[in-house]
């Protein structure tokens, strides 16, 4: 069984490096295309988190 508070902690990097990528395709002024998908990979990140802690919660009970 993995442990959901390892998981949470690699969705929270996961999340920090998309926003860093985000930061650096701006600075860089890289194609909209790239600062979408950088968009899009922090959105899932948050999905996956809030599901993850919802999980945990639920196996806590």
């Amino acid at each position: 069984m993995v442990h959901l508070r390892s998981a949470i902690t690699v969705i929270i990097v996961g999340i920090a490096l998309w926003f860093i990528a985000l930061i650096v395709a701006i600075g860089i002024d890289a194609s909209s295309n790239a600062k979408w998908i950088c968009l899009g990979g922090i959105a899932l990140g948050v999905i996956g988190l809030r599901y993850t802690i919802r999980r945990a919660k639920r196996e806590a009970n």
